[in-house]
């Protein structure tokens, strides 16, 4: 058993050593808690003693083989719940990640295996982010940014980058939502923005919206 500010750490954790070969830093870990680099450094200490990280003071931090498999875990409940707040509660997608980061700290692995039943063993979740089996494998799925795209492409959108309420909310308003097929009819040089075609609207969209969704193309 964990705390929830433990598990909150070795899910950002898990996270940063997506982008980091060499560990992370503390002050990666601070910035993405919003907490002060003292705080994170009493923590990486309880967590190595509880064998969840390998942390040596001024180098990186690393999760064990256990800290990985307890992250996995976490995320796994994190997804599910909102997969289940979306399907069956009829919650809008960018509504579901605050409710989820405080059932993603329920304990109980019955209830999760059988919430995971209930829900037919979704793979991703409803930003299209995959939710890791019971043993930590996560699926893989074959995708690209919508900026990579050139005129003339077209791809069924799986997921987003960025899942801020604001975001989701735009894509929402312009009737962008996973599996909906997105084509790109022309590309402006001078900014990289893109005139596309979504169902039967037509759009310009700019360079930030585009490199935050991603595409499963042919």
């Amino acid at each position: 058993m964990y705390s929830d500010s433990e598990e909150n750490y070795l899910k950002a954790i898990f996270h940063l050593e997506r982008f980091s070969k060499e560990g992370v830093s503390t002050n990666a870990i601070a910035e993405q808690m919003q907490t002060k680099a003292s705080s994170v450094t009493d923590m990486l200490k309880k967590l190595a003693d509880k064998k969840l990280v390998n942390y040596i003071k001024y180098q990186g931090v690393t999760l064990t083989n256990q800290g990985k498999k307890t992250a996995a875990s976490i995320i796994r409940k994190h997804r599910l719940w909102e997969v289940f707040l979306v399907e069956k509660l009829d919650f809008s997608w960018d509504e579901v990640h605050e409710i989820a980061e405080q059932l993603e700290h329920i304990a109980s692995e019955k209830l999760v295996d059988r919430l995971d039943k209930h829900l037919d063993f979704p793979k991703f979740d409803p930003h299209g982010d995959p939710i890791p089996s019971k043993d930590g494998t996560f699926p893989e799925r074959n995708k690209v940014l919508l900026s990579t795209l050139k005129a003339g492409e077209s791809g069924i959108c799986v997921g987003v980058k960025d899942t801020s309420t604001s975001f989701l909310k735009f894509l929402d308003k312009n009737g962008i939502a996973l599996g909906i097929t997105i084509s790109v009819l022309d590309r402006e040089e001078f900014d990289g923005s893109l005139e596309i075609k979504v169902g039967d609207e037509k759009m310009t969209i700019s360079q930030l919206i585009s490199s935050n969704l991603y595409l499963k193309t042919n």
